[in-house]
């Protein structure tokens, strides 16, 4: 653990006082007295409101709870209900219209569709990946993933398979086909794509020449062997070499067609991280100021070869009206903050107290990104001179408000005009979702970001509705009336607060990496929800899914939508409760303790012994899936619930995690760095899973996280003895 540095009658943790003192300030011609007197100024005002802010969430639970052992199942009336939640304040009083105004947004968040994604920032290497994956190879993307056949004469191989990349060059010909269609005939009779007095001249196989039927597609080209297209606010780069392999098997000397891909990433410090002590949080700081400043790096072996990882430059091109045309290399970066809920012990405040880590986190993430609002860096992130800040697992407006006025003060600590600092709601907990316009109307002038995910807000509702009754089994909710309407509700709210042309309404988690032939047929789903952004796994993922918005127009789908019925609250009310729970077979009950008890697993014996925040884990069929903390307060709520209505005992729960501990130990055998759970089931991670279950109803709102930093701060002391 890290020694403390006293400033401003502070105790700041050695490694990120140093930070501060020797990285951060000397190039903002600031002195690291001044930040930490600002943070002290900062933290005092604003601690105690934070406080009160989670001690109102333990009492509407509590009210809650009393209600439902009050009205049993057969007694329940959702119109009483809704009348008691108004009553005590848990549903908040209609919002008048009215319209966000937000300055200064960059056109990837105000105007362009594209896949988002959310990278841990405690890995350079991950986070270089999501940065860099502004762009991407479709070739390669198809050809190393099941998007096409991956059996018999299409498999792939350690050499080329000529037939395999046929078949990636035929799809990709196809995508080409309705992202920018021709006039006559198809891409895949392409003889020729040229470039003559800064005009394209397409050349088919017969000898025709046919152009665009939309020709402002056509935008320009970086030389004759680059030529750059446009649609739905996406770009697409031809790249010829007609002596290249791969251009040989296909048309039109096309080695590979380079498509936008990864519009936005969030740099996370949140969910996907493990971040319990000062040296976690000032790594966590430092890949974000490299990141700022355009110097973060990564080296790497990768077939005996040292590897170095950096941002990718900006694009350079001529237009067809020959004037210069530049485009970003890199994703524009969103950095997400923690909640309101956890304290850091990297500052420890005059009282004696952990620091409320959501304070830190904003000093720290506006200070830094002083170097990009004043132009310090290699690379500009934000053009436009924002600071793009998601906030996650904040409960009403109230809530935002405050997030408001934290933001406000650290804008006055390092005087930046006001509403620099926008803010992304993740509209994942209940309270947020129904009272989503008034957190909205709290931070119209900086909201630039709402969002829904399924796993999350399903946590939240469990937790919310523990003593309503046994909930359904997790794969059964999905299915349920109140998702789809929390899901609509979200893009119905969102747009008749003027978010379309301004802001971004997103979709969750494509959470299996693996699995690209399901995505390309499900995940289409999202922009034709009206959502313009959506999570993305991986930088090949973002490639695949790019190619959905320029199928669906997101703009003309929310123009569309803006007319319909808003979705219902009583739908998003009415709890997704297992009726006939006393028909469950025991072998069902125990299929389902087995899931969950695996995944669990999985997830925690990696985060508490390896300090992983997120990663791709095997489930119990031993497909892929990426799980973070959210997975993990999902799975371990609905089995807290079924034990509280009695479908299972501890016994029968305890049984099932020791079962699934031989799966998972054999899921990870080949990781040397993998920390068996059996045959001690007694060690740490084992016993804080099982903690995660029986103690889940009392912790705050089900969140995982004071139990498991605790479990990782324990065994970081146990391995450092």
């Amino acid at each position: 653990m890290s020694d403390y540095i006293q400033s401003n009658g502070l105790r700041i943790a050695k490694p990120l006082y140093d930070l501060v003192s020797q990285n951060i300030c000397p190039g903002l011609d600031l002195e690291a007295d001044d930040v930490w007197q600002q943070l002290a100024v900062i933290a005092e005002e604003l601690s105690p409101e934070n406080h009160a802010l989670l001690s109102r969430r333990d009492e509407l639970q509590r009210q809650i709870d009393d209600y439902h052992r009050e009205h049993s199942a057969e007694t329940f009336s959702l119109n009483h209900y809704k009348s008691f939640l108004l009553n005590i304040g848990y549903i908040e009083p209609d919002v008048d219209d009215f319209k966000i105004h937000v300055d200064n947004v960059d056109a990837e968040i105000a105007h362009i569709a594209g896949p988002q994604l959310v990278v841990p920032m405690n890995n350079a290497r991950f986070v270089l990946n999501a940065a860099n994956a502004r762009w991407g190879s479709l070739y390669d993307a198809l050809y190393g993933t099941d998007a096409i056949e991956n059996s018999g004469e299409f498999a792939r191989s350690n050499k080329l398979n000529p037939k395999r990349s046929q078949r990636a060059i035929t799809w990709a010909n196809a995508f080409l086909d309705i992202a920018i269609p021709l006039t006559d005939g198809k891409h895949c009779d392409v003889q020729n794509y040229l470039i003559e007095n800064n005009q394209l001249v397409i050349t088919l196989h017969s000898g025709k020449q046919v152009s665009l039927i939309d020709s402002k597609k056509y935008i320009g080209y970086r030389n004759a062997d680059v030529i750059l297209f446009k649609n739905h606010g996406l770009h697409i780069e031809l790249h010829k070499d007609p002596d290249n392999p791969i251009a040989k098997i296909g048309n039109a000397g096309l080695k590979d067609i380079i498509i936008e891909s990864a519009i936005t990433t969030i740099c996370d410090f949140e969910d996907s991280v493990s971040a319990v002590d000062g040296d976690d949080k000032t790594l966590i700081y430092k890949n974000w100021l490299q990141l700022m400043r355009g110097e973060l790096n990564a080296h790497f072996d990768k077939a005996g070869k040292t590897i170095t990882r950096e941002l990718a430059p900006d694009r350079h091109y001529i237009t067809k009206n020959g004037e210069p045309y530049r485009l970003s290399g890199r994703s524009l970066l969103l950095v997400r903050n923690v909640g309101h809920l956890m304290t850091t012990p990297t500052v420890i405040m005059p009282n004696g107290d952990e620091i409320p880590e959501g304070i830190l986190d904003a000093m720290m993430t506006g200070l830094i990104a002083l170097y990009d609002l004043r132009n310090l860096a290699k690379y500009k992130n934000s053009p436009n001179g924002s600071v793009y800040i998601v906030k996650p697992k904040m409960h009403g407006s109230a809530e935002v408000a405050f997030t408001v006025k934290l933001f406000s003060r650290v804008e006055s600590a390092f005087d930046m005009p006001e509403n620099t600092l926008k803010i992304g709601i993740m509209d994942e907990e209940r309270r947020t979702t129904i009272n989503l316009k008034a957190c909205i109307k709290a931070s119209q002038q900086r909201v630039i970001f709402i969002n829904t995910g399924f796993l999350d807000r399903t946590g939240d509702e469990i937790h919310t509705s523990m003593e309503a009754g046994p909930f359904l089994k997790k794969a059964k909710i999905k299915t349920q009336n109140w998702i789809k309407a929390y899901e609509d509700w979200n893009v119905d709210i969102g747009l008749a607060c003027g978010f379309q042309g301004q802001a971004q309404i997103g979709k969750g988690m494509w959470a299996m990496p693996d699995e690209m032939a399901q995505m390309l047929k499900q995940k289409i789903a999202h922009p034709a929800a009206g959502a313009n952004c959506a999570w993305v796994p991986s930088p090949t993922a973002a490639i695949l899914h790019a190619t959905h918005y320029h199928q669906v127009d997101v703009t003309a789908v929310q123009s569309h939508i803006r007319s319909r019925m808003r979705a219902n609250l009583d739908d998003i009310l009415t709890m997704p409760l297992l009726i006939n729970y006393k028909d469950l077979t025991q072998a069902q009950i125990e299929k389902e303790l087995n899931n969950h008890a695996q995944s669990i697993l999985g997830y925690v014996v990696r985060w508490i012994n390896q300090g992983i925040g997120c990663s791709k884990v095997p489930d119990i069929n031993n497909i892929g899936m990426m799980e973070d903390r959210a997975t993990l307060r999902i799975a371990s709520q609905l089995l807290t619930n079924w034990l509280h209505h009695g479908l299972c005992t501890q016994q029968d729960i305890t049984t099932a995690f020791e079962r699934m501990a031989i799966i998972v130990d054999k899921q990870n055998s080949h990781d040397p760095d993998y920390i068996a759970l059996t045959p001690r089931l007694g060690n740490l991670a084992f016993k804080t899973a099982l903690e995660l279950v029986f103690k889940g109803r009392s912790q705050p709102n089900g969140y995982t996280d004071l139990i498991l930093h605790r479990a990782r701060r324990q065994h970081k002391k146990l391995v450092t003895k």
